[in-house]
């Protein structure tokens, strides 16, 4: 839950920066950067973006608690970035 409220105040931060560099009509920039930012480190630590052989290999040569420290850092990143996201899309259209 930490992530959560992380990627929250980051999101707020995002938009306030946002709206006194660049103004109201493009407050969803830094906040969308960082969703985009997080939501591309959460593929990348999952091996989401390997092809099968690559993901056989990892899996078989990786331990117990090398997969669960993995399956911790993805979740961390996507944590961080759902509520950029939200926040993004919320100011864009609107």
């Amino acid at each position: 839950m930490k992530f959560l409220y992380a990627g929250i105040i980051l999101s707020i931060i995002g938009v306030l920066l946002s709206i006194v560099i660049w103004g109201m009509d493009q407050a969803y920039l830094i906040s969308g950067g960082l969703a985009a930012i997080f939501i591309g480190l959460s593929m990348l630590t999952s091996g989401a973006l390997v092809n099968g052989d690559s993901m056989r290999a990892n899996f078989a040569t990786e331990t117990k608690e090398d997969r669960h420290d993995r399956r911790n850092m993805t979740t961390m990143f996507l944590l961080l970035g759902l509520p950029n996201l939200g926040i993004a899309l919320l100011f864009y259209y609107l």
